[in-house]
């Protein structure tokens, strides 16, 4: 007689989530929770704003709850507000926050553990023992220059079994500075939707070469690009089409094909099969960029800044062009214009991530297994 074993009962907090198929704000986080809603290993409750959700799954926000992220999220989310936000907003939002997610901690007693998206909403555990997994984006890094912020958390950890999961390799280096006597610092790279590896390419037939960038539009996702492009994407020859949210009033370019906000299924029917590639020139905190990891599975050749979020995916030449310079921007865009290095480079990168990061069932599939270590140690 075969035993199966009892799933593990496992709440989850984020403070994004999609509200739609065509909303592209915290699309991850709905790919996560579907995944682990598939395995058959975990039983699984989510607090998010609202949006679809697995039959499968417990719904733990309350109706007053919903309507408050809902709001949080139109005004662009928690980390936007502590940027941009005016007056006390800027420290009565994060405290709602705070108070919300205690709340929901201490609503459900009986789960095994908490899996909890970004580091500073594991501050309201305070007096808890439950132990936690918490996923850790790059934005999360800044978030320890703040004073006494690495001590409040510390605190927090100090009170359970933990894991810090970094989405990238090379966030380790810090949260072992800050954590690595306390916490257990994981790496686990997030999945990528199956869809993406099954994409067929016809770039070779457009009459311009037409390359994108998926990007919030803000000054330091946009980096240089702006500066570097005019001379290339004003001749003709090369077009650039830029698809994100602006979320800070910045000059766009006439050269610039501006689309505005975009979802998935539009890159994935339209964009990506006819581009010759992504571009990213950010110098923003990355984690570990989604978007580049799906025109990398995409087979879509991607030419990016030497962020240390870029180069731990990216091996100049082999998966992707590194551009530190105008000059070596420029160099990228016409090497990677030349047919049989861009089939080149988007066969190596198509392996790689293949490979290495694989889809979101083997994602769930890591995190069930962090989440019975944690439970054994």
């Amino acid at each position: 007689m075969k035993i199966t074993a009892t799933p593990l009962k496992i709440l989850m907090t984020s403070t994004s989530y999609p509200q739609n198929a065509k909303d592209w704000r915290g699309l991850f986080i709905k790919d996560m929770v579907y995944s682990l809603a598939a395995n058959q290993g975990i039983n699984l409750t989510l607090w998010a704003p609202p949006g679809d959700i697995p039959a499968s799954v417990n719904n733990s926000c309350l109706d007053k709850e919903s309507y408050w992220l809902a709001d949080l999220i139109e005004q662009g989310g928690i980390a936007h507000i502590l940027r941009k936000g005016k007056g006390l907003e800027r420290v009565t939002k994060p405290l709602r926050l705070l108070w919300l997610l205690r709340q929901v901690y201490f609503r459900y007693p009986h789960i095994d553990l908490f899996h909890v998206n970004w580091l500073q909403n594991i501050l309201p555990l305070w007096g808890t023992k439950k132990p936690v997994l918490v996923t850790v984006l790059g934005s999360d890094l800044g978030l320890l220059r703040l004073p006494g912020m690495s001590y409040a958390l510390r605190q927090v950890l100090k009170q359970r079994r933990s894991i810090i999961a970094p989405n990238a390799d090379w966030m380790m280096f810090e949260l072992e500075k800050h954590f690595g006597d306390i916490s257990q610092i994981l790496p686990i790279p997030f999945g990528i939707n199956a869809k993406w590896y099954q994409l067929s390419r016809n770039w070779q037939t457009q009459k311009t070469k037409k390359w994108i960038v998926v990007s919030r539009v803000t000054e330091n996702k946009i980096g240089s690009l702006f500066d570097w492009g005019g001379t290339i994407f004003q001749q003709g020859e090369h077009e650039l089409h830029l698809f994100g949210p602006m979320q800070e009033q910045l000059k766009i370019p006439n050269w610039v094909h501006y689309h505005g906000a975009t979802h998935p299924k539009e890159l994935q029917d339209n964009w990506f099969p006819q581009a010759a590639g992504l571009i990213t020139l950010s110098k923003h905190n990355e984690g570990r960029p989604q978007v580049i990891l799906e025109a990398m599975a995409a087979g879509l050749p991607v030419l990016a800044s030497p962020l240390p979020a870029h180069t731990s995916l990216l091996t100049h030449k082999k998966t992707g062009w590194l551009a530190n310079s105008e000059a070596e921007f420029h160099a990228g865009i016409y090497w990677l214009a030349e047919p049989q290095n861009n089939e080149e480079l988007s066969y190596q990168a198509h392996n790689w991530v293949k490979n290495n990061i694989g889809t979101w069932a083997d994602c769930a599939q890591r995190y069930l297994t962090a989440y019975r270590q944690l439970l054994r140690n």
